[in-house]
């Protein structure tokens, strides 16, 4: 029987640490403000999804202390409507994050509807000025989801800088923003994708490797170099042949557990930091708008 070697890096206990951090952090600070930091979800339609998301963030804005401004829409919402919500928002001074629930109905224009949103209110991080600023290397709101990747490596305290890191996606979302912030970080960073030719090579050379393809399964042991450390971004829901559902990563974590130093569970690795992330945000901006 294969036992697991890799230790984990374990995003979930982080996560709680950074909340308990955050409403320290806002508990001290409502009584000289005169409000606590306040944070607006957007979501259109009923995707189960996207609902089971933004329950799960609205719940952690509750526990730390963030007043939740969510908006629930019906799925016909037009874009025009959408917009002018977030104008109402961008000048509430009550609202420090706005954050648009993604996927939207196809109807609706995601992109304009993100730079609608003022980017010291950018709680996601995926403004094109926030994206900018991490590109120059200037102070700004983060991505999410690659931000909790380097907390949690921070955490741990694994080394980046001369490391070899190989990002595999390459979506605004996450891969292209990882590869920044690993950069940032003096790790050598090669992105890769669908499109790369001999992608086991690539992602064997790799120290460092971050899965963000989307796909259940897509790195296989024979991928991943032994003792790397391996950060799995992948939330895939999977049905088995009994119509039972789990949640799985882009990483075959079993196989993978026995050849690695360091590797992150789904769930509970990045899911989890990447809300924590998202307060985060939220509380930054707070301090911000409020000149602290």
């Amino acid at each position: 029987m294969n036992i697991q070697t890799a230790k984990i890096l374990d995003g979930k206990a982080l996560a709680d640490k950074i909340q308990t951090e955050l409403s320290q952090t806002i508990t001290e600070l409502q009584g000289k403000i005169g409000r606590p930091p306040g944070l607006a979800v957007l979501m259109v339609g009923d995707n189960p999804a996207s609902a089971a998301y933004v329950r799960n963030k609205e719940k952690s804005c509750v526990k730390v202390g963030i007043t939740s401004f969510g908006k629930h829409f019906p799925t016909q919402i037009s874009q025009t409507e959408l917009e002018e919500v977030i104008a109402e928002l961008n000048e509430d001074e009550r609202v420090d994050g706005i954050l648009v629930q993604l996927p939207l109905p196809n109807h609706l224009e995601a992109v304009s509807l993100l730079h609608r949103i003022i980017p010291d209110k950018d709680a996601d991080g995926l403004h094109p000025v926030n994206l900018g600023r991490l590109v120059r290397g200037e102070t700004g709101l983060r991505s999410c989801t690659p931000a909790g990747v380097m907390r949690l490596l921070a955490e741990y305290k694994i080394p980046l800088q001369g490391k070899k890191a190989v990002v595999v996606g390459r979506s605004i979302l996450v891969g292209k923003p990882m590869a920044l912030m690993l950069l940032e970080a003096n790790a050598t960073v090669t992105i890769a994708h669908s499109k790369s030719q001999d992608l086991p090579t690539i992602t064997q050379d790799a120290d460092i490797l971050i899965a963000a393809t989307g796909i259940p399964g897509m790195i296989s042991a024979d991928m991943v170099k032994p003792g790397a450390v391996v950060v799995d971004v992948g939330i895939n829901r999977v049905t088995d042949n009994n119509g039972k559902s789990r949640l799985v990563g882009d990483i075959q974590f079993e196989a993978i557990a026995n050849v690695v130093e360091y590797i992150t569970p789904v769930p509970g690795g990045i899911g989890p930091m990447t809300v924590a992330m998202l307060l985060q945000n939220t509380v930054s901006s707070y301090l911000q708008t409020t000149g602290n």
